[in-house]
């Protein structure tokens, strides 16, 4: 089942982030960052299938160069608070093979990108099944530079347009027909849509396309980033009360205000995703079950309506009109048509759903791993609290 996935967001210098290191974490090398006087050293990283700059038509040539454009991009950059490039990541359908899929994300770069003036320094990755990926997970890191590149390098003004959330939006469809059109082309029966499960549920109802609404009823997964997974690997998640807001003057003094995250905290969002994706396990487990039934209840209504259609033809009585008779059996030959139609579509929902449920079930395990994997054994602290107790 291909799965859809594009999300952008800038690259911030003010959260201390610098664009020629995560060039070269996405690139899997080792690139020089001048500004900082250190070198990002990623050539040893394992998923890199693929790394490739890709540049307007008529731009210099040294943009080329990832060393040096992403240098170039920091030394132009001296603000602060600079924003210096964009970041999108996107998943890739594990459906396609390797040179489909990279021919997918360069004409999704050229048309939605290039054709602007970006340059942009992408990479594709693959799962690494010794570091427990998912098999499935194919995915695109694009970093995409601020101003539009020329002859002699970039313009002084970045183009604000870009950061538009009707850009985005504009981005994601397009990342959706791509995908869709390549899926189509190579007789895959696989389809993305960027929309959100509500929306796609409504426009299901609205199309009278009932079994795709009712696969459409889950709860969505949370996205876990780079930033909490290095959190939560550092350190197990604890909740804690915790002072908020300014010192405001009270009665018995100074105080500020305390949010009791211990009352409402409901755990990290890897155990979100464990708790969402039992229950939607569960959740197609009884829709599959009572289609089941359903099923059932049909066919003993089509035994029924087979059974009068017998009947009817070996009909000998001279007292019965021909006429009623003939009219009772093409009645019965239309309901039966019905039943088939509705069992043929229940069928085709109940397969669906054992499929969606065993997709959630496969992602409850990689989620329930990762949640077992994050957390560090304690039990050398606890032995060692216990013994200076003792001591003391």
């Amino acid at each position: 089942m291909a799965s859809y996935h594009l999300s952008a967001q800038p690259v911030k210098r003010s959260e201390g982030r610098s664009v020629v290191a995560m060039a070269a974490y996405r690139a899997g090398q080792a690139l020089k960052d001048h500004r900082r006087g250190t070198i990002a050293d990623y050539s040893r990283r394992r998923g890199v299938v693929h790394e490739e700059i890709v540049l307007p038509d008529g731009c210099a040539e040294w943009l080329g160069d990832r060393e040096t454009l992403w240098n170039h991009v920091e030394a132009i950059e001296v603000r602060r608070d600079a924003q210096l490039a964009r970041e999108i990541n996107m998943a890739l359908p594990h459906e396609l093979t390797h040179e489909e899929r990279l021919a997918l994300v360069r004409a999704f770069v050229k048309e939605q990108f290039i054709s602007q003036g970006m340059v942009v320094d992408f990479a594709v990755h693959a799962p690494v099944p010794e570091k427990g990926d998912d098999p499935r997970n194919f995915h695109a890191h694009l970093l995409l530079t601020l101003r539009q590149a020329g002859p002699l390098g970039f313009r002084r003004v970045k183009t604000r347009a870009w950061n538009s959330d009707s850009m985005l939006v504009k981005w994601r469809e397009a990342w959706a027909v791509h995908q869709n059109d390549a899926l189509r082309g190579r007789g895959h029966k696989a389809r993305v849509d960027h929309r959100s499960l509500v929306t796609q549920r409504e426009s299901a109802l609205s199309q009278r396309d009932h079994v795709r609404a009712v696969t459409l009823e889950r709860l969505p997964e949370l996205h876990v980033g780079p930033k909490v997974r290095k959190a939560v690997r550092q350190q197990p998640p604890v909740s804690r009360d915790k002072a908020a807001g300014p010192v405001r003057r009270r009665p018995d003094g100074k105080e500020r205000r305390r949010i009791a995250y211990t009352q409402f905290d409901e755990g990290s969002r890897a155990d979100h995703n464990v708790g969402r994706l039992r229950a939607n396990a569960g959740r197609f487990g009884l829709a599959a079950a009572k289609a089941q039934r359903h099923i059932a209840r049909l066919k003993t209504r089509q035994a029924y309506y087979a059974s009068r259609i017998r009947d009817s033809e070996t009909f000998t009585d001279a007292h019965e009109d021909r006429a009623s008779a003939w009219e009772r059996t093409l009645h019965a030959r239309k309901r039966a048509a019905q039943v088939q139609r509705l069992i043929a579509e229940l069928d085709r929902l109940f397969f669906e759903l054992l499929g969606l449920r065993e997709n959630q079930l496969v992602r409850f395990t990689v989620w329930s791993n990762r949640a077992t994997n994050r957390r560090p054994d304690l039990t050398h602290l606890h032995v060692r609290a216990r013994s200076r107790s003792q001591q003391n």
